[in-house]
C-alpha cells in the first residue's frame, strides 16, 4: 500500500467565547489556516485534488457546506472542491484519516484536511436548537438504552466516578495542563504551528491574535477550584474542562509521487489510523479501548511511542487514558492540552496534529500517538512517524 505524508500543519491560535476571534467569520477563520499550509509548502494551489474539513455544529454562518465556504475565502481556486464531514471532536482528525486513505489508495495525491468551529458566532447546541420540540434519539434507540439523551457532561461524570477520581485531582491535572501551556508559550513553542489572524478588538484597535486566549497566565490551585461545579454533587467544572473556543486547522496529505513531483519535504508519515466505537452513554472512554486496539493493529508498544496527545475535553478522559494504558504521564499533552489551549470541536483533531507533529520535531523524537473522544461512544487513533 502507498505511504501518506503530511508535509504542512498549521492551527490558528484559540480564540475565548466571545474573545479576539469571534469577529472573524468561520469561512474565513478556516481559510487563515489553509493558506498557511499552501504558503509553508509553496504548492501551487491549484495542484490540490479535494479539501476534507472537518465542523460540528454545522448550523448559521457554519451551515450550507463549510468545506466549500472555506474553499471560496481561501487562496485556492474554485476548482477545488470540498466536503464537510462530522465526526463530532474528532471531526477534522477523521478529515486527516479521510485524506490519507485517498492517498494510501492511490485515488489521490494532494488532499488538503483540517477543520473548523466558531463557537462564539455558532454556540454548540445551536443545531439542537433549531430542531426544538424534536427528539433527536428514536423510540429504537431510548428503548435500547435506557436514557433521554446522550450527554458528554453525564459521561464525563461517570467516567470520573467509575476511576474514583475526585476534584481535587481533576483540578490539579486541570492546573499542570495550564502551567505546560505557559510555559511552552513562554518558550515560543507553538511558534512553528500558529497562524497569526489580524483582528479588530471591539475599541476598534487592530492587532494579531498569535497566543492562544484560554491559558490563564495567574492560574493557581485556588482559583481552580474555586469555579462552580456543574452539579453541585459532582466534581466537574468547567476549569477541569476543555474551553469553549474558536480555532481552525489544517494539514497538507500527499503521497510519495506527490513529493517528488512538486518537491515537498515530509514532516512526519502517517502510519496506522483506526477508529472505534462503544458505549454511548459514557461516550468518551472509547479513547482507551481504541488505542488498544490501533497499537495491537500497528504492531507497536505504547511505550515505544514518544509523545502522546490525548484530547482534554474533560479531565477523567486523559487521567483514565493514563491509568488504563499505564502511560507515562511525563509524555502526554506535553505543551498543554484542550483546559488550557481550548477545544475548538471540529477544528481539534488537526490542531492537536500540529501540536504533535511540531513538538516531536522540536525535541527530535520520532512516534507520536494521538487520540480523540467523541460524541456518540466513537474515538480516533491516528499514529505518525516524524521524519
Amino acid at each position: 500500500m502507498a505511504e501518506a505524508y503530511i508535509v504542512a500543519a498549521r492551527r490558528t491560535a484559540g480564540g475565548r467565547r466571545n474573545g479576539r476571534l469571534a469577529g472573524v467569520h468561520p469561512a474565513d477563520l478556516g481559510a487563515y489556516s489553509v493558506n498557511a499550509v499552501l504558503a509553508d509548502t509553496g504548492i501551487d494551489p491549484a495542484a490540490v485534488e479535494d479539501v476534507i474539513f472537518g465542523c460540528v455544529t454545522q448550523a448559521g454562518e457554519q451551515a450550507s457546506h463549510i468545506g466549500r465556504h472555506v474553499v471560496l475565502a481561501s487562496n485556492l481556486p474554485q476548482s477545488v472542491p470540498a466536503v464537510s464531514i462530522d465526526r463530532q471532536c474528532g471531526s477534522s482528525q477523521q478529515a486527516i484519516h479521510f485524506a490519507a486513505q485517498a492517498v494510501m489508495s492511490g485515488t489521490q495525491d494532494v488532499v488538503l484536511a483540517g477543520g473548523v468551529e466558531s463557537m462564539s458566532r455558532v454556540p454548540m447546541r445551536l443545531a439542537h436548537m433549531t430542531g426544538q420540540g424534536y427528539d433527536q434519539l428514536s423510540p429504537a434507540i431510548h428503548q435500547r438504552y435506557g436514557v433521554q439523551e446522550f450527554s458528554q457532561f453525564t459521561g464525563a461524570a461517570m467516567i470520573a466516578a467509575k476511576w474514583g477520581y475526585t476534584r481535587e485531582q481533576l483540578d490539579r491535572f486541570a492546573l499542570a495542563s495550564h502551567h505546560k501551556a505557559i510555559a511552552a508559550t513562554k518558550a515560543g513553542a507553538f511558534k512553528a504551528e500558529i497562524v497569526p489572524v489580524p483582528v479588530t478588538l471591539p475599541d476598534g484597535t487592530q492587532t494579531i491574535h498569535e497566543v492562544d486566549e484560554g491559558i490563564r497566565f495567574d492560574a493557581t490551585y485556588e482559583s481552580i477550584s474555586a469555579v462552580k461545579l456543574l452539579d453541585p454533587n459532582g466534581v466537574l467544572s468547567a476549569a477541569n474542562a476543555s474551553q469553549i473556543t474558536d480555532g481552525s486547522s489544517a494539514t497538507l496529505v500527499v503521497s510519495e509521487q506527490a513529493l517528488k513531483t512538486h518537491n515537498l519535504t515530509p514532516l512526519a508519515r502517517i502510519h496506522s489510523l483506526t477508529v472505534t466505537a462503544g458505549d454511548p452513554v459514557v461516550m468518551l472512554e472509547e479513547p482507551l479501548y481504541a488505542t488498544e486496539k490501533a497499537l495491537k493493529k500497528a504492531g507497536l508498544k505504547l511505550s515505544g511511542i514518544d509523545l502522546f496527545e490525548v484530547n482534554e475535553a474533560f479531565a477523567p478522559v486523559p487521567m483514565a487514558w493514563l491509568e488504563y494504558l499505564k502511560a507515562d504521564p511525563e509524555k502526554l499533552n506535553v505543551n498543554g492540552g484542550a483546559i488550557a489551549l481550548g477545544h475548538p470541536l471540529g477544528g481539534s483533531g488537526a490542531k492537536l496534529m500540529a501540536t504533535l507533529i511540531h513538538a516531536l520535531r522540536a525535541r527530535k523524537k520520532r512516534w507520536g500517538l494521538q487520540t480523540m473522544c467523541e460524541g456518540g461512544g466513537i474515538a480516533n487513533v491516528t499514529i505518525i512517524e516524524v521524519l
